[in-house]
């Protein structure tokens, strides 16, 4: 008997090996130099958008936003620090954990509905300054939904197979013979702004389809279509300018403006200096370009 009890928990702690609890925010005010670097990392991920349910008018960063897509609704948790809510019980190294190796609190595996996939590329110094700037940003009490993901994408321990042909973590490294400003432009667009995961198409597993990276997407978020931002697409006769111009105010060198999620997005942008818009533009246009994938046909009249 006390045999089986002891490879009973021999084997309790095996499974247990990865497992991790949250080890608890620091109880002294964030710095504030890295409140405000994080502030601008902030405006340039868009986590406001993401994060905050801007249609019902609900608190700042405190969830509830729904993501559409094929496998479900993802719903946006609370990222602001109340302990009950939101993430308050978590360390940096927790937060560290969430957003450079997609898992939760305890290990879990996130869903990719949250750009960890892009978000790994950050370096530590940025990440521990959007902890900073989180931990420094009013406190909600409101409830994160559940997801509501379809079978069988709702047993999440089934993650660990999309990881391994999707998630390659770590920090994004300069690519040698680009310029300073190149590299910069892709280190936002890549892994802070996470560009690619609206733009670049997926494939029936929701894996990012990166032979045809920024290409577009027919079915984005929210059924929504993403356009082509390559020099395949209608952007192509944009110039870097054109391109800086629209991060800044939002407008189309045809004069029209963007709405829907760019609006979103240009809100944060704007909020950038004009370096790093203009980095950006110069990344966006050194892009490889690919043909816009023609529309689904429209069903015959029975």
């Amino acid at each position: 008997m006390r045999a089986r009890l002891s490879a009973a928990a021999a084997l309790s702690a095996l499974l247990c090996a990865s497992c991790v609890s949250p080890q608890g925010a620091p109880s002294s005010p964030p710095d504030p130099q890295a409140v405000t670097r994080g502030a601008y990392l902030a405006a340039a991920g868009d986590c406001q958008g993401c994060h905050t349910d801007l249609k019902g008018n609900g608190p700042a960063l405190a969830g509830g936003r729904a993501l559409k897509t094929q496998f479900g609704s993802f719903y946006a948790p609370n990222i602001t620090f109340d302990k009950q809510a939101g993430i308050g019980t978590w360390s940096e190294e927790d937060f560290r954990r969430a957003m450079r190796s997609g898992k939760g609190a305890h290990g879990e595996f996130l869903y990719p509905a949250f750009p960890y996939v892009a978000f790994s590329g950050m370096t530590d110094q940025d990440i521990s300054d959007l902890y900073a700037y989180l931990r420094a940003q009013p406190t909600s009490a409101q409830s994160s939904k559940a997801n509501e993901v379809k079978f069988p994408f709702n047993m999440r321990p089934l993650l660990g197979f999309w990881r391994v042909l999707f998630f390659h973590p770590g920090t994004l490294q300069p690519v040698a013979g680009q310029t300073a400003e190149w590299n910069r432009g892709r280190y936002l667009a890549e892994a802070v702004a996470h560009c690619g995961e609206c733009h670049t198409p997926r494939n029936p597993i929701g894996g990012l389809d990166n032979s045809r990276a920024y290409a577009g997407e027919l079915h984005g978020p929210d059924g929504q279509k993403t356009p082509n931002i390559t020099p395949g697409g209608k952007i192509g006769k944009w110039s870097v300018d054109d391109i800086a111009e629209l991060l800044d105010s939002g407008m189309t060198p045809d004069g029209d403006y963007t709405g829907g999620e760019m609006a979103t997005v240009v809100n944060g942008t704007a909020k950038l200096n004009s370096a790093d818009r203009h980095a950006i533009a110069v990344y966006v246009k050194s892009l490889a370009s690919h043909a816009s994938a023609p529309a689904p046909a429209a069903a015959k009249p029975s």
